[in-house]
């Protein structure tokens, strides 16, 4: 009677031991499963936002590099090769045009965070700078392609975790019935932490003659992320000079915000036919020297109209010249054109009935190479 009861005790034991680890290996299974995924799914958002620490400032795993000796030396031309910053700055100059206040000013905050990342390698602590901006200045003077190369530099020198720029206007943060504001912009911001928030014609925000409009309350959560939040988001305004002027008198909060103000002149006539040149020699075009003559009298009568918008107005013309020559190239099925024809526009091209802006003596329409026959 005795033996029996033992076998079926162990039995028990042993049976009831397997099951609870079974049980323990399902939980651990499935514990080690999620956290998989998760690792997974992290590396997969680091692949498509890579984020590059640079500046020795502690990101992950709470470790910082120890203090450089006091007798110890860096040099600038070191810390920008590892910042990788060169090709930025260099196509600044390669890219824009003029601008070189502009250029001069990106210059300047890049040796800011330069010298500041040579600090910190000596344990030299200072408050992060402040990176908010303002861009002024008529349409079409390279104020995005500004920002973009800025978030890129900020992002290279360690600033900001992404780089991505957010490009937004008052529709994507403003709402139109009471509660819409506040959660739609700060889906807006949340998009663009880790990188720079570009508020175009960011005046619009403000209607104080509007009781009823909401514009305020974006401005509020703005106010307070660019304050609270600056380690993890750089915002630049953007719009014509006069009316930021006003709208920062009418929001001195917002004003006190910004540390850097960067003004985008107006082009002059020069400059916007070296950037035509540049955009038709970007697509393999060129113009005549005939149509060379035409562009500058055509651009010079544009930039008295009220809408012309500098390089912008600059690359549409040349569009529709483009169209114009691919046109009267084509209305002639059965000849056959060159290489050099593919490529060159004349003056038909360029003014497409405004034979008036021709010099006296040059003629609208192409030369042809006299007939062999």
């Amino acid at each position: 009677m005795f033996l029996p009861i033992v076998i079926i005790s162990v039995f028990v034991v042993i049976f009831g031991g397997s099951v609870g680890l079974a049980i323990a290996g399902l939980f651990t299974s499935g514990r080690a499963t999620k956290e998989t995924t998760v690792a997974s799914d992290t590396q997969t958002q680091r692949t498509l936002t890579p984020q590059r620490s640079r500046n020795g400032r502690s990101r992950g795993n709470g470790r910082q590099a120890e203090p450089l000796p006091a007798d110890a030396t860096v040099t600038f031309g070191t810390e920008r090769e590892a910042a990788e910053i060169d090709d930025i700055l260099a196509s600044l100059d390669r890219d824009l045009v003029g601008l070189l206040p502009i250029k001069k000013k990106v210059q300047e905050i890049a040796a800011l965070l330069l010298v500041d990342r040579a600090r910190q390698k000596f344990g030299l602590e200072a408050p992060r700078p402040n990176l908010h901006m303002c861009f002024t200045g008529p349409p079409g003077t390279g104020k995005t392609t500004v920002a973009l190369r800025m978030a890129d530099l900020l992002h290279r020198l360690g600033y900001l975790e992404q780089g991505q720029l957010v490009h937004a206007m008052r529709d994507d943060l403003v709402g139109q019935f009471i509660g819409h504001t506040a959660p739609r912009t700060k889906r807006t911001i949340d998009r663009a932490k880790g990188g720079v928030l570009f508020i175009d014609e960011a005046y619009y925000l403000y209607r104080g003659a509007d009781s009823q409009d909401y514009g305020q309350e974006a401005i509020d959560i703005l106010l307070q992320v660019m304050e609270n939040e600056r380690d993890k988001l750089v915002v630049i305004l953007a719009g014509y000079k006069d009316r930021m002027d006003k709208f920062f008198s009418s929001n001195p909060g917002m004003s006190s915000r910004i540390a850097h103000h960067l003004d985008f002149a107006a082009y002059n006539l020069d400059e916007l036919v070296d950037i035509g040149q540049g955009m038709m020699e970007q697509a393999r075009y060129y113009l005549s020297g005939e149509a060379e003559v035409a562009f500058r009298s055509y651009v010079t009568r544009q930039m008295r109209e009220p809408r012309f918008a500098n390089a912008r107005s600059v690359r549409n013309d040349l569009e529709s010249a483009r169209l114009r020559h691919a046109h009267r190239l084509t209305s002639e099925p059965g000849r056959n054109w060159t290489r050099d024809d593919l490529m060159r526009l004349e003056p038909i091209d360029i003014l497409d009935g405004h034979a008036d802006l021709l010099p006296n003596g040059a003629s609208s329409e192409p030369r042809h190479p006299p007939s062999l026959t």
